[in-house]
């Protein structure tokens, strides 16, 4: 299991992160002096949203697939998550900024002092053309899939290429469905056993009897370092779509197939309750990029998306600064559920 470490050990004298956060909270703090500052808490990150600004500040944590825990760690992964993010969202990510301790004390945005704090500083995106929000609102338009996939089409074409073989491919999504299974049956009982068995069984097996088709993919240079977490809430309809956080802290997140993605985001927006806006996604990428995959590669990718977010929802159980729990116990359930829909007939 993906465990919190200790925060990191400070100075004497240096703020600490509730006093940066309260900081950051604070209207006054921004040279731009917005009316109000909305502060949201997510597992990794604390982000404010100031106005038409917004601010990520990186918690300074340790978890075995990432390292925020020193005041350069984080200096580095902001540095990262606005390169990468870039790729698809240039006209968002307006670049670093950083928390000051001034000579007296005082606590200042961009001003002089020692950096106590490095932020990743952006545009706020308009909340209501947010893809996640538009599809509760029965409000996607067969022009803005369009729009979308074509922004993702130009996007995987020009990605690099990633050198791996097709054991290595398949060995890659073992591990994984090992390590879900491991963590969904040790979930205190709150996940059904019997299905997480069904499902994993069936993806482990279909790796063993259909290698073909994975190293076909490899084959054929589909293999590239995408976005890693193509999710609805992370898309945003704007005249020219834009595509933010991506998973910059880790690149072996990133190591796609650019269908899995796809699949990935059709899967989510069924979870939304749009499964036909999710099939429209795959038809029109599949146009596009003119990448045809056998349905059953597609219905594997889509499965073992569902059992992936299956075991990150039940990594938020873990997390006492994240509050009702059972919400996603209820998440990892239904995403079982659309794992167990989904996989492929063989």
């Amino acid at each position: 299991m993906a465990r919190e470490a200790t925060v990191e050990t400070r100075a004497e004298g240096l703020p600490d992160l509730e006093r940066k956060v309260a900081f950051l909270r604070r209207t006054d703090s921004y040279p731009h002096r917005p009316a109000e500052v909305q502060a949201v808490e997510t597992h990794m990150a604390w982000v404010f949203l100031a106005g038409e600004e917004a601010y990520k500040l990186k918690k300074p944590v340790r978890y075995d697939f990432l390292d925020f825990s020193t005041l350069d760690a984080r200096r580095r992964d902001c540095v990262q998550e606005i390169r990468l993010n870039r790729r698809l969202a240039a006209s968002v990510y307006r670049g670093l900024a950083s928390v000051r301790l001034a000579a007296e004390g005082a606590l200042t945005l961009d001003g002089p002092g020692r950096v106590v704090e490095w932020l990743v500083h952006m545009r706020r995106l308009p909340r209501d053309r947010m893809l996640d929000v538009r599809i509760r609102e029965g409000r996607v338009s067969t022009e803005e899939i369009r729009k979308v996939v074509k922004r993702l089409g130009r996007f995987y074409a020009e990605a690099p290429r990633i050198g791996i073989t097709g054991r290595e491919y398949r060995d890659r999504f073992r591990r994984d469905v090992r390590q879900c299974r491991r963590e969904l049956i040790d979930a205190e009982g709150r996940i059904p056993e019997d299905v997480t068995n069904r499902v994993s069984d069936a993806l482990l097996a279909f790796l063993a009897e259909e290698a073909p088709l994975f190293s076909a993919r490899v084959d054929a240079k589909r293999i590239v370092d995408g976005h890693g977490d193509l999710r609805p809430e992370h898309i945003c309809l704007e005249d020219e779509p834009v595509v933010i956080d991506c998973l910059e802290f880790n690149e072996d997140f990133r190591v796609v197939d650019p269908v899995d993605e796809v699949a990935f985001l059709a899967m989510e927006c069924a979870r939304l309750g749009a499964p036909d806006v999710g099939e429209s996604f795959g038809e029109e990428f599949a146009r596009v990029a003119r990448d045809e995959p056998p349905v059953p590669l597609v219905a594997f990718y889509r499965s073992f998306r569902a059992l992936l977010r299956a075991k990150i929802a039940i990594w938020h159980t873990l997390d006492d600064a994240i509050r009702d729990h059972e919400t996603w116990v209820d998440r990892a359930r239904t995403y079982l559920e659309l794992a167990a829909a989904a996989l492929p007939v063989r």
